[in-house]
């Protein structure tokens, strides 16, 4: 053993890196024709592409680590977050996808969500612009730090290294292939990691079940209620051991779907609409199965804990069971999985981060004039910039991987979430209602979690309602855009129509 692995281990996640890497270098010369080729990949995305990479920078370090944890140490209950996130996922790509797609295209060839804002409403003053930029930024850069923490308590548990070690690996070799690739590097692995992924949690719950047996797992299971003062049947039904404000927490994840930029940019980089329907069934399908195995990841996980021990962090049951119960170059392949999961959403989100720092406020707001050639080279900056912020917030090992990645969805579920609904699906949404929308839905998400009232109800769910509320309330008194684009916007519905 070497570093707490075998060295099989360690070659298969060297190629692993190395792959990673080689896309990365591929992907340079297309990424720096323009800023378009950087930020969204020339919008020439296949459908098969499109959908897993949605899903693997959707699902995060948090669906290996994060939510197999919290269903070992609170119960199946904790799978609600699953079937919310299914439903909203199914439901953003029925609402949102076709609409988004054709209208960024239609109105100013929009290449970034604060971009497509403006044009949507027409803001000449650029406010609507400055602030989603400001909500991407701030909730962005803390969502990337969640990333990073997955892949510092990843390299202790993993890799037997030390935390702030690990953290600074992972992060460079995100960093590499996203600044050399953009967004054609980040999709292209993202699609290798979701392949990845979903092999490895359809292979360790089963051969996890396996060597626990059926007669272990049902002792396991009871064991496991016990230790973990749990409600008498909470690791069997989902309705037992939480409350309904627990219940509807857990589900209103899904809401989160309508505003996360770094997954509906998929959306406007897909080469047609007409390709959506594919992508969709392909995004649904592994995403269910994915899910699937996270939640009996950790069921399994609570009885093996229960009966033999050894799972140190909750978190980190995934990695345990891949380094126990494996040959290790499967133990290497499945490690790269939680690699692939870490590393496929911290990168997605970097370049978001830095299409906003860029579009929006240096080319918006700094220097109009600003050549392609400049402007490529400031988004590269931009990623480095907030690698280095998010890394700085990573410090510390102590933080929840789930908790980190619920604020932030919070943060633009409910802040853009209502904002883009309105903006594809009710022609009347004003510009003044759009900015409401967007100040009271991250108000509320910010005041509600910092009132502690997040423990009896998650902040999305007040944060997405009062959002809503206050752009239909706003709408109604304030200034309609003006008749041209109204009728882009009308082009766009009747072209997105079906899919």
């Amino acid at each position: 053993m070497s570093g707490g692995i075998a060295s099989g281990a360690w070659i298969v996640l060297g190629l692993y890196f190395t792959a990673m890497l080689g896309i990365g270098l591929w992907s340079y010369r297309r990424a720096n024709a323009s800023v378009e080729g950087y930020m969204l990949g020339g919008r020439d995305l296949g459908p098969v592409v499109t959908a897993l990479s949605a899903g693997a920078s959707d699902m995060s370090g948090w669906l290996m680590m994060g939510l197999p944890g919290a269903v070992l140490t609170t119960g199946i209950s904790a799978g609600w977050i699953g079937i919310g996130l299914t439903l909203g996922a199914w439901t953003n790509y029925r609402l949102v996808a076709a609409r988004l797609r054709t209208m960024t295209e239609k109105m100013g060839d929009a290449i970034t969500i604060p971009d497509f804002l403006e044009e949507r409403f027409g803001d000449t003053s650029h406010l609507l612009r400055l602030l989603a930029a400001i909500v991407i930024i701030i909730f962005f850069t803390l969502y990337t730090s969640a990333g990073m923490v997955s892949g510092g308590k990843f390299a202790v548990s993993a890799l037997g290294i030390d935390y702030h070690t690990g953290l600074i690996v992972t992060t460079c070799v995100v960093l590499i292939y996203t600044l050399l690739g953009g967004f054609l590097a980040v999709s292209l692995t993202d699609f290798a990691q979701g392949c990845i992924m979903f092999v490895g949690l359809i292979l360790v719950p089963m051969v996890a079940f396996g060597a626990l047996g059926s007669d272990g797992l049902s002792h396991g299971i009871t064991a496991a209620e016990h230790a973990n003062k749990l409600a008498p049947g909470a690791m069997a039904n989902l309705f037992t051991g939480s409350t309904i404000l627990g219940l509807i927490s857990s589900a209103a994840w899904g809401l989160g779907y309508f505003g996360q930029p770094h997954i509906i940019v998929r959306f406007m980089a897909i080469r047609r609409v007409s390709d959506l329907p594919i992508a969709r069934r392909i995004n649904i399908s592994w995403m269910s199965i994915s899910l699937i195995g996270a939640i009996l990841t950790g069921y399994v996980g609570a009885a093996w804990q229960a009966t033999k021990g050894g799972i140190t962090d909750p978190e980190t049951v995934f990695i345990h069971f891949a380094t126990i119960l494996f040959n290790p170059l499967i133990t290497g392949f499945l490690l790269a999985a939680i690699l692939a999961a870490i590393m496929s959403t911290i990168s997605s989100q970097l370049l978001v981060t830095a299409s906003s720092l860029t579009e929006d406020i240096y080319r918006s707001l700094l220097k109009r004039d600003a050549s392609e050639k400049s402007a490529v080279l400031i988004g590269r900056a931009a990623v480095l910039g907030t690698a280095f912020v998010a890394a700085l917030l990573a410090r510390s090992p102590d933080s929840s991987v789930l908790n980190l990645v619920a604020n932030a969805w919070a943060g633009f579920g409910a802040a853009f979430g209502p904002v883009i609904l309105f903006s594809l699906l009710w022609r009347n949404t004003t510009r003044d209602g759009a900015l409401a929308g967007m100040i009271v839905g991250a108000a509320t998400v910010l005041l509600w979690k910092s009132a502690g009232w997040s423990n009896s109800l998650y902040e999305m769910v007040p944060g997405f309602i009062l959002s809503s509320a206050a752009i239909w309330i706003v709408s109604q008194f304030t200034r309609k855009p003006d008749a041209a684009r109204l009728g882009l916007f009308d082009e766009s519905v009747a072209a997105a129509k079906g899919y």
